[in-house]
């Protein structure tokens, strides 16, 4: 992770991150899920090669005029860490137009293999760009948390995914939704949360903060220092989802999700029932 995302120009990247980076694209294009990109490389790739290949699809995405508005963390579950034999988190860009209504309905066409995970989503009222981030500099920057849904998605036929191609996929991040009440860190304990998700009313995840790297505002300093180490820290008004509290779920047309995460509120997405006459 060498390269600050203003850096990642194609015609500097090497032609196997190009190609990667093309693939990925060309999956979102077209709608159909590619093979997984570590193929790509001999040695099945690593982590800078991973970053170099979703930096250069978020240069992409703000070369046509999205926006970024913050970044999500995935991996923050020891178990799905260890399964794929890392020691530490990764993250991804979150876009403005990736942002669904509380209550909001998606439309299955915008994704290829979407699940559902609750989250708790940290909103910065300062900037982080201490190198060694600390505890107390994230709570202080924390202007108010909410509760979230993460659609995560992978562009990956059949979720056949490493540590390369998550991160090269930015982290597998589809679409977000956030709950509308803002609540301040002085008001909830993110550590003792319960959150407990539910599809069509029967619960499917449950899970509380101390899942999330022992807590949320853990996931938020681990980002806020990798971040500032990159030359590229966050800042005051960036939306941080911290990690999923729980197991995700798969998402199938017609479902409705609902997470409820204890000191924060809940939060509600639906994915549109087919129409008449389309095939399931």
């Amino acid at each position: 992770m060498s390269t600050a995302i203003d850096g990642a120009r194609p015609d500097a990247a090497p032609p196997a991150v190009v190609k990667a980076a093309d693939l990925l694209t060309e999956a979102v294009r077209t709608g159909t899920a590619c093979p997984p990109v570590r193929t790509l490389f001999d040695d099945g790739g690593d982590l800078e090669t991973a970053y170099a290949v979703q930096q250069l699809n978020v240069r992409r995405g703000l070369d046509v005029g999205r926006r970024i508005v913050g970044r999500k963390i995935g991996l923050t579950s020891v178990a799905v860490q260890r399964q794929l034999g890392v020691d530490q988190p990764d993250f991804g860009a979150l876009f403005a137009d990736m942002a669904v209504p509380d209550g909001g309905e998606v439309q299955l066409g915008r994704l290829l293999q979407p699940k559902v995970e609750a989250e708790v989503a940290l909103v910065l009222g300062r900037d982080l760009p201490e190198r060694e981030c600390t505890l107390v500099d994230v709570l202080r920057a924390v202007d108010f948390a909410l509760p979230a849904l993460e659609i995560v998605d992978s562009r990956v036929q059949d979720w056949d995914i490493s540590l390369v191609d998550t991160v090269a996929d930015n982290a597998s991040c589809g679409l977000y939704v956030l709950g509308g009440t803002p609540v301040p860190l002085t008001r909830v304990d993110l550590r003792a949360a319960t959150m407990a998700m539910t599809r069509n009313g029967a619960t499917v995840s449950e899970g509380t903060g101390t899942d999330c790297l022992g807590s949320p505002v853990n996931s938020a300093v681990w980002l806020a220092s990798v971040l500032a180490e990159l030359g590229d820290p966050l800042r005051a008004g960036d939306l941080v989802l911290t990690g999923a509290l729980g197991p995700m779920a798969a998402a199938a047309q017609g479902d409705v999700f609902e997470a409820r995460i204890s000191g924060l509120g809940s939060v509600r997405v639906g994915f549109a029932a087919a129409a008449e006459g389309d095939q399931q």
